[in-house]
């Protein structure tokens, strides 16, 4: 059950979880752009040389991917919630 005391701890401190979140999140943003920090030598590609590429390839990724499965879901994977009362 330490889980869930866990679970309850950090949900009853949302809004510090969050601020420790996007703090951690710019910091890795800005490590990224900075070109003596991340070694780019051995980048396969061009594009993978630029600043802050997989940032943001991986936001657009997330993107598609959440709008994709809104997509599936109202194109007939979810149900009405009184489906199977019929």
């Amino acid at each position: 059950m330490k889980l869930v005391r866990l679970i309850d701890f950090l949900r009853d401190r949302m809004k510090t979880v969050v601020r420790v979140c996007a703090v951690a999140l710019f910091a890795l943003v800005v490590i990224d752009a900075l070109p003596f920090l991340v070694d780019k030598h051995h980048a396969h590609t061009a594009v993978e040389k630029f600043p802050l590429f997989w940032a943001g390839f991986g936001f657009v990724a997330c993107v598609v991917i959440i709008l994709a499965s809104k997509a599936f879901g109202k194109a007939g994977i979810m149900q009405r919630e009184d489906f199977y009362d019929e």
